[in-house]
């Protein structure tokens, strides 16, 4: 059978896609490939699960154009398919002089991005969150937290009960695309389709390079390490507490975050990983380390944030260094409060010389379409990211 559309991935993204794009062709033959045996078992099912309102984002990017409608688009979902949400909002905390600097600029952009917030004095803060700290704060009240998890296989349900058909447990080995098709080579067969999406994560740059969209970029993995406070600590906060983060770079920092099973996570850092999908420390696969290290742009990334790349790394071993990083706005933690909690690794596309690609990437040839960086938000962002997705396969059928 020659399938109309092949989904490589089955993450939120990958489901959205195929969801969107079975919603434009009823009827239409799609199928979406996953190497796991379930959906969502990597950067889906492995993050803090928060409904980003698009505070961060560059305005008119992709992200901060697609996160917002992504988070409306989230919260009606669930609500159509009754996913518990809790829309406790967010608080970004500025602890130091620098920070307050920071925080006035995201203050900025958050009104370019016309998304509603409220300033906090220090006596706010502390009325509003009394085991909190810090010198003033930004409070984003759309903020929601969610199981991705839950909203992924609530897609794939009905995606499959329209016609759609997800094939799990088969992984993709080569993609080549053909004159009146693309073959699609797995652990268990060959597929063709008339065309083929891919959103394979940490391993869209391999499946980009098969169709040669790939060669001016790579993945780099960076494992995020969140710990767990104990059940004690389950009411530490009512809204999910923030810092503020270093602009130039692509993550958050060590956040307290409220997940909807009732308790409360902090993290994650950001640590080099040398195994795209391994989530032990001492996790390593020659392949996956051999890309990064050979790779000329990682080593001018590295060259351009070894400060801070180093202050991750000690974070990562010395236990104290990384509570060090909570009790800048949450004091009273101690060391017997962190406990251990599974960690996630996220992929993040860096060019060749060595610049960290800040906003989605999505390519095209002929008859593939590939979705090359999709960091967070891309939960938060994905069912608008596989629209979008949906138009460009309508411009490839034109």
């Amino acid at each position: 059978m020659v399938y109309d559309y092949a989904v490589i991935g089955g993450g939120i993204v990958g489901i959205s896609a195929a969801w969107n794009l079975l919603r434009e062709r009823p009827g239409g033959r799609i199928v979406v490939i996953e190497k796991e045996r379930g959906l969502a078992q990597h950067q889906t099912g492995r993050n803090s699960g928060v409904i980003h309102a698009g505070v961060y984002y560059q305005p008119g990017s992709l992200k901060a154009k697609l996160c917002k409608e992504g988070a409306e688009e989230t919260l009606r979902l669930c609500q159509r398919r009754a996913i518990p949400v809790e829309r406790c909002g967010k608080l970004i905390v500025a602890t130091n002089e620098l920070e307050l600097g920071r925080l006035a600029a995201l203050e900025q952009r958050t009104r370019e991005n016309a998304i509603a917030f409220e300033r906090l004095d220090q006596a706010e803060l502390r009325r509003r969150e009394p085991r909190i700290s810090g010198l003033r704060a930004m409070f984003v009240p759309s903020t929601a937290i969610v199981d991705y998890s839950k909203v992924t296989q609530a897609l794939a349900d009905e995606f499959v009960q329209g016609g759609g058909e997800i094939r799990t447990g088969e992984c993709v080995n080569g993609v080549r695309e053909e004159k009146e098709h693309v073959a699609i080579d797995t652990s268990r067969e060959s597929h063709r389709a008339r065309r083929a999406v891919a959103c394979a994560g940490l391993f869209a740059d391999r499946v980009a390079r098969w169709c040669g969209v790939g060669d001016d970029f790579r993945i780099v993995p960076f494992r995020g390490e969140y710990y767990r406070l104990g059940t004690d600590k389950n009411n530490i906060v009512s809204h999910l507490i923030y810092p503020v983060p270093d602009p130039g770079l692509p993550f958050l920092g060590v956040h307290l975050t409220r997940m909807i099973g009732g308790y409360v996570t902090v993290g994650p850092n950001a640590v080099l990983s040398f195994k795209r999908e391994g989530y032990g420390r001492l996790a390593f696969d020659a392949r996956d380390a051999a890309d990064t290290l050979l790779y000329a742009g990682f080593w001018r990334l590295a060259q351009q944030n070894l400060r801070s790349g180093a202050g991750e790394f000690m974070n990562s071993l010395l236990k104290r260094r990384y509570l060090a990083q909570c009790r800048k706005y949450c004091p009273e933690l101690t060391v017997g409060d962190l406990q251990s909690h599974p960690p996630g690794v996220r992929a993040q596309a860096v060019m060749a010389d060595g610049s960290i690609v800040h906003d989605f990437l999505i390519r095209r040839t002929r008859r593939t379409i590939h979705v090359c960086n999709a960091p967070s938000p891309a939960a938060t962002s994905a069912l608008p990211i596989g629209r979008e997705v949906a138009r460009q396969a309508a411009a490839l059928d034109a």
